[in-house]
C-alpha cells in the first residue's frame, strides 16, 4: 500500500510540474539571488519592489497603510528612502560606499552631507571586532540617527584627517506596505504563514523565509484545500503589529499559523512552539520531525524572536510557531555580510519547503474518524487488507496503521493522535483511512 494521501499526491504532482533542469531548491535560489541587491527597510522603494519580484510568482494584494496610522500603542513611521552613501577621504577615495554593500549605511538613517573629522564621524561608525572581515547590519528605525558599517579592518585602517559624508536619503511621510495572498479552502478556519521581509541584503534572513514562503503559495494554489490559507510578507515587528490592528475581526479564524525565517542554511530544523506549547501546530511539527530522519531541535516559546511574539501576545494567543533552521543569532554569519549567496544553499531551502509541505499536509488530513465495525476487528483478509500468511512476529507497517486506525477510531482521536500513540508517521495513518475508507468501514465524525 502506498503511504499517500490523496493531498500528497496532488502537491507532489504539482512540485514535478518544475522545470526538470531545476529543482524547486535551485529556483528558490534564483529567487534569492534576484531579491539580493535591493536596499529594503520596514518602508520604501525597495519593500515594494520586492514585492513586485514576488507577484511574478503568486497575485499578492498589496496594502499602503499611512505613515502616522496608530496601530495599537505604535505607530506606522514615515517612509524611508535611499539613493546614495558614501564616506570620502581626503584624497577623493570612497572609504565606504553604498553602491558596493547596502548592509554599509545604518538603515534609515536620515540625510547628512557634511565634512568633518575622524574624532567627530567615529561614534557614527559600527563595526565587529570579533568578526573583523564583515560588514554588521545595523538600524535605527524609531530614533532619528545616522551612521555607517563597516568591517573592523577598514575601522582600523582610518587615519586622521576630514572626510566627506552623505547620506542621500529622505525620511518624511508615506506609508508603510505589505503584500497579503489568500486561498479559500471549503471552511474558514486559516493556517496563517507569515514572513518578514524587511532586511536588505541578507540571504538567510530572511530571503530564505521570503522565497519558500512564494514556492509554498505557489504550489498551493489551485489544489482543494480544506483549510483556507493566509500568506503574509511584512515588515518584522511593525507588519504583524499593523496587520493584527487592522484585521481583529478575521483574527479567531486563525486556527495555525508558522513563521517562516532562516531556512536556507545548512543547520537542521528547528521548531519554536506557540505561546500555547500544545496546539496541534506543535504536536503537527514536533511529529513532522520526528519522523524526518534527521537532526532536529524543539525549543518552548519565548517572547523574543520574530513576528510570532506578536501573534502570541496575550490579547490575541494564537497558536503560531516558528520553523527555522539555524535560529536567528545562532550563527555567525546573522546580520553581517556573511550572511550573503554562498551562505545559503539549494538543498537546505528544498528540504526546508518538503517539511513545511508535510506539516500543511499533517494539518489538512488530521480529521477525526468512527470505525463502522466497532464490535471486535473486522475481517480483513478478506478484503485484501491483511495478509494471507499468519503466524509472523511483527505485522507489516501498513497492516499495523489499519489495526491502530481502526481501534481508536471512536470520534475522539484525531489521525496526529493515533499516529503519535502507533509511534507511525500521520502519512501512513492516512493511508491506512483511504483504504478502509474505500471498503466501508470508516466514516468522518461528525
Amino acid at each position: 500500500m502506498e503511504h499517500r494521501s490523496e493531498f500528497s499526491k496532488k502537491i507532489g504532482e504539482e512540485s514535478s510540474n518544475y522545470n526538470q533542469l531545476e529543482s524547486a531548491g535551485q529556483l528558490m535560489y534564483t529567487l534569492i539571488g534576484e531579491l539580493y541587491p535591493i536596499c529594503r527597510s520596514i518602508t520604501g522603494r525597495g519593500f515594494r519592489t520586492s514585492l513586485a519580484s514576488l507577484k511574478h510568482y503568486i497575485p499578492l494584494e498589496i496594502h499602503e497603510v499611512p505613515s502616522g496610522t496608530k496601530v495599537f500603542d505604535w505607530t506606522v513611521p514615515n517612509e524611508w528612502n535611499i539613493s546614495d552613501a558614501f564616506v570620502k577621504n581626503e584624497e577623493g577615495e570612497k572609504i565606504i560606499d553604498f553602491a558596493r554593500s547596502n548592509l554599509h549605511v545604518l538603515n534609515y538613517s536620515i540625510p547628512i552631507n557634511r565634512k568633518m573629522s575622524l574624532e567627530e564621524l567615529e561614534p557614527h561608525l559600527f563595526s565587529l571586532p570579533d568578526q573583523p572581515d564583515v560588514i554588521p547590519y545595523r538600524t535605527s528605525y524609531y530614533k532619528e540617527n545616522w551612521g555607517f558599517c563597516l568591517s573592523h579592518n577598514t575601522l582600523a585602517a582610518l587615519k586622521d584627517g576630514i572626510y566627506e559624508v552623505v547620506i542621500d536619503s529622505s525620511l518624511s511621510p508615506g506609508s508603510l506596505t505589505y503584500g497579503e495572498y489568500f486561498l479559500a479552502g471549503e471552511i474558514e478556519d486559516e493556517i496563517l504563514i507569515s514572513t518578514h521581509c524587511c532586511h536588505p541584503s541578507l540571504c538567510n534572513d530572511n530571503l530564505s523565509g521570503m522565497a519558500v514562503s512564494t514556492f509554498l503559495a505557489k504550489e498551493l494554489t489551485g489544489m482543494k484545500r480544506r483549510y483556507s490559507y493566509r500568506f503574509l510578507f511584512i515588515p518584522g515587528a511593525i507588519g504583524s503589529i499593523t496587520w493584527l490592528a487592522r484585521n481583529e475581526d478575521k483574527v479567531h479564524r486563525i486556527k495555525h499559523g508558522l513563521v517562516v525565517a532562516c531556512v536556507g542554511d545548512p543547520g537542521p530544523m528547528t521548531y519554536k512552539k506557540s505561546r500555547r506549547g500544545n496546539a496541534e501546530i506543535d504536536i503537527a511539527v514536533e511529529h513532522v520531525l520526528k519522523h524526518s530522519a534527521k537532526n532536529y531541535r524543539i525549543t518552548e516559546f519565548s517572547p523574543y524572536g520574530y513576528d510570532e511574539r506578536q501573534y502570541c501576545s496575550p490579547g490575541f494567543d494564537l497558536a503560531v510557531g516558528s520553523l527555522t533552521r539555524s535560529p536567528h543569532g545562532t550563527f555567525p554569519e546573522y546580520h553581517t555580510s556573511a550572511d550573503n549567496l554562498g551562505f545559503v544553499i539549494a538543498e537546505a531551502l528544498e528540504d526546508s519547503l518538503a517539511k513545511y509541505r508535510l506539516v500543511i499536509e499533517t494539518l489538512e488530513c488530521n480529521k477525526r474518524y468512527i470505525n463502522l465495525n466497532p464490535k471486535c476487528e473486522p475481517q480483513l483478509g478478506k478484503r485484501g487488507l491483511y495478509t494471507s500468511v499468519g503466524g509472523q512476529k511483527q505485522s507489516p507497517e501498513n497492516e499495523l496503521a489499519i489495526l491502530w486506525t481502526l481501534n481508536l477510531s471512536d470520534g475522539s482521536h484525531s489521525l496526529l493522535d493515533i499516529a503519535e500513540r502507533a509511534s507511525l508517521p500521520i502519512l501512513t495513518i492516512s493511508n491506512a483511512v483511504l483504504h478502509l475508507e474505500r471498503h466501508g468501514l470508516l466514516r468522518i465524525a461528525e
